[in-house]
């Protein structure tokens, strides 16, 4: 079975992109700046589970208090 390289780089650039729109997502409900948590996502996401730990954990921190008075 023969394993292109190309398919490989081209997996990880799909990975990396729906791991930076997830975190971008999280980001806007549970940190002050969702640009930076999609870069952060985005470029962690170099390594797939690298990506998928920072989205974990992104995920498990509380929403931020939008209803403030």
């Amino acid at each position: 079975m023969n394993i292109n390289a190309s398919l490989i780089g081209q997996s990880v650039i799909v990975v990396m992109l729906l791991i930076a729109a997830l975190s971008y997502y999280l980001g806007m409900k549970k940190t002050g700046s969702p640009k930076i948590s999609a870069l952060i996502g985005f470029l962690l996401s170099i390594i797939p589970i690298l990506g998928l730990i920072y989205v974990a954990l992104l995920s498990m921190k509380p929403n931020l208090d939008t209803n403030k008075k």
